[in-house]
């Protein structure tokens, strides 16, 4: 009996319901692999993409969501997938195999510095690895209280302090108290925004799926912002924004257990705290909530470099760049950041 060949090429429109329907139902699969990343990185950041979908004998075998990131500043890449903190190719063994030989091919004609996979654990031993990422997961208990129980003495006392401060938290429609706190707060770390039209497409792309939960003060005053991802039974906080004043009310950690609340009320099983680099202040935070770090397998396949690109904060050539942004009016900032930061990924 002749063996059943495996197919790979990229993602036709009409391919995108079983594409999700596989992520959905794959172990590894992430809410970044579903299909509608291509267009969000298409149409707002003007990268081209390769969605590439592994076949065989009419069923799909395998994905590989990758998208071309090219800049004088920081160099030329194909990655999966820039703005996502999980990628990599999904599939059995074969599978994997004849997409990643594919992603080379690609990006050898492209003629990148180097190609990235953003997995959640290891695949290449023997390529170079970026150990600055770390993911933070936890379960989240069927019973609210339990959950508030399940956070650390301290950091519950800043729980039950929000509560005291009489805070309030509200699920937006839109994106506009979320994106002055997130634009105000980055620019206070000096780093660019994202546009808000991004923000304003996740919303519009993933409907139910994307939601920003602000939190108030008694006045009424946004002190906190966070825009979480739903997939299968997880919650995701991605994107976060802070008052200056939400220190003082403790807004931030009451918007978390906030959403921890909220998500488990819904009937989620898992508290997905995202990305944080090792030694900065959000890694110290989630480690504050209970959840141990896991450590990401960010792979490089090198072509035109000679070591893993550090395109992040804590490099110190940004140094005099970060100074400078943080002095920035806010209006210049929003204007010029989203010209700066699609290029960063």
């Amino acid at each position: 009996m002749d063996r059943v060949k495996t197919s790979v090429a990229v993602m036709a429109e009409q391919d995108r319901s079983r594409w999700d329907a596989f992520v959905e139902a794959h172990p590894q699969g992430t809410f970044f692999h579903l299909s509608a990343w291509r267009g969000l990185i298409e149409d707002v950041f003007r990268h081209k993409t390769w969605f590439l979908l592994a076949e065989r004998a009419g069923d799909i075998a395998g994905v590989l969501p990758l998208a071309e990131v090219k800049s004088r500043l920081f160099g030329h890449a194909l990655t999966s997938l820039p703005f996502c903190v999980y990628g990599g190719a999904i599939g059995d063994a074969e599978a994997v195999s004849e997409l990643e030989a594919e992603a080379e091919r690609i990006a050898m004609q492209l003629g990148v510095q180097h190609l990235e996979y953003r997995n959640v654990e290891p695949r290449h031993a023997d390529w170079p690895r970026q150990d600055l990422y770390v993911t933070f997961r936890k379960s989240i208990d069927p019973d609210v209280e339990a959950n508030m129980l399940a956070i650390p003495r301290k950091q519950r006392a800043m729980v039950r302090k929000g509560i005291k401060n009489n805070l309030t938290s509200h699920i937006d429609a839109d994106v506009e108290r979320f994106f002055a706190l997130y634009a105000d707060n980055v620019l206070r770390h000096g780093t660019p925004a994202l546009p808000k039209r991004f923000f304003a497409a996740l919303k519009d792309t993933f409907g139910e799926r994307c939601e920003v939960l602000t939190v108030t003060g008694e006045d009424g005053k946004a002190l906190s912002s966070v825009l979480s991802f739903y997939f299968r039974d997880e919650v995701l906080p991605y994107y976060a924004g802070d008052d200056l004043a939400a220190r003082d009310f403790a807004a931030n950690d009451f918007k978390y257990w906030e959403l921890m609340r909220r998500a488990c009320e819904r009937g989620c099983k898992v508290f997905d705290y995202g990305r944080s680099k090792i030694g900065t202040g959000p890694y110290s935070f989630k480690k504050n909530w209970g959840f141990e770090p896991q450590p990401l397998s960010y792979e490089y396949r090198l072509y035109k470099r000679d070591g893993v690109p550090q395109n992040n904060p804590m490099n110190p050539k940004y140094r005099a760049f970060i100074a400078l942004w943080r002095r920035l009016p806010i209006g210049v900032a929003n204007a010029i950041g989203p010209y700066i930061v699609r290029n960063l990924g």
